[in-house]
């Protein structure tokens, strides 16, 4: 935006040096006006409401004493916002003070001086915003047949017009998800949250289509841009369990299920890479591995000699450890 700002501080310098000032205490003027007309509309709202909370009041049994001293406090309340919005209402229906010749002088000088005034660091935002209502009349934007660079003619408020280009601002859909990020989104989506898979996005290397690391907030408008239905949170499944919930349905370690499972005694599934483990709980309470784990608890020894599929070798023959056998997660 500084291409524009400079334009800006050009543009509005030259304006006041033709602008009349008289056409500038018009359109303060006209303002004042508009305002007026608002601060009317908000006095006979507060009227109306004011006349509506007496009647209520007006018509309480005075039996009823806490009603009738609530209604009274709302209807106090309506005419102390009714006094202040006349007061506000008088105070711009004030005549504004004509300018004397120094004051003229001064905006004039203000005016030589614009570009230094308009960089000054005193120089409030809200200003800036209220000198460029004044002086500029409308802006025309026209995009290039090319779609690459923007065009604009400044029609300022004494006649004189400017133009000015500028490259479009890239938008943000051009730079997308990439597909395995969006792939990953997609298949986990199905069943967990949008934090879980942020964590799994993370854990891949893969960023947004900024270059960001991911989260919650950036999952979810990734699946809204790219209409893919999901949830904020995970959707419990209790027939499946995680790596750390399989150990503590067995009560045994992490290490110890991660054994069983590289044994082929219990079948574990991940959606993609890095994912959350899945392993049936059917599976956790097959015969063959309830004896193991029985045993472990027995001896302190896990033995897995046979424990894969017909025709393959033992991958661990036997544990002479006890293998945090009572460890419970």
């Amino acid at each position: 935006m500084s291409l524009m700002d400079d334009q800006l501080v050009l543009g509005i310098k030259g304006t006041l040096s033709v602008v009349e000032l008289k056409v500038l205490h018009l359109r303060m003027r006209q303002g004042q006006l508009e305002k007026a007309a608002a601060r009317r509309r908000q006095c006979e709202q507060l009227e109306y409401e004011a006349r509506r909370a007496f009647e209520q009041y007006n018509e309480v049994d005075p039996r009823h004493r806490l009603v009738a001293v609530e209604l009274e406090r709302r209807w106090n309340l309506k005419l102390e916002e009714l006094e202040r919005a006349r007061a506000a209402l008088a105070e711009v229906d004030r005549p504004a003070r004509p300018l004397n010749q120094a004051e003229r002088e001064r905006i004039l000088d203000l005016g030589e001086r614009f570009e230094e005034v308009w960089h000054h660091k005193s120089c409030p935002v809200e200003l800036k915003k209220k000198i460029v209502r004044t002086a500029v009349k409308e802006i025309v934007a026209t995009l290039s047949a090319d779609k690459r660079t923007l065009r604009f003619v400044v029609h300022w408020a004494g006649g004189a017009h400017t133009q000015l280009e500028m490259a479009k601002p890239q938008s943000p859909f051009g730079r997308q998800t990439s597909v395995d990020a969006l792939d990953v989104i997609r298949r986990m989506a199905v069943r967990y949250g949008d934090n879980q898979i942020a964590a799994v996005l993370n854990r891949l290397g893969l960023v947004t289509g900024k270059g960001k690391r991911w989260n919650q907030i950036r999952v979810a408008t990734a699946r809204r841009n790219h209409s893919i239905a999901g949830q904020s949170r995970p959707i419990p499944d209790p027939e499946v369990l995680n790596l750390s919930q399989a150990a503590k349905y067995c009560g045994v370690s992490n290490k110890t299920i991660e054994r069983l499972v590289a044994a082929g005694l219990i079948p574990m599934r991940q959606i993609v890479p890095r994912a959350p483990w899945e392993i049936q709980r059917s599976d956790l309470d097959s015969k063959k591995v309830r004896r193991l784990l029985d045993r472990l608890r027995r001896t302190g020894k896990l033995r897995l000699a046979g424990g894969g599929p017909e025709g393959q070798s033992a991958l661990f023959v036997e544990n002479t450890g006890d293998d945090n056998a009572r460890h419970c997660e």
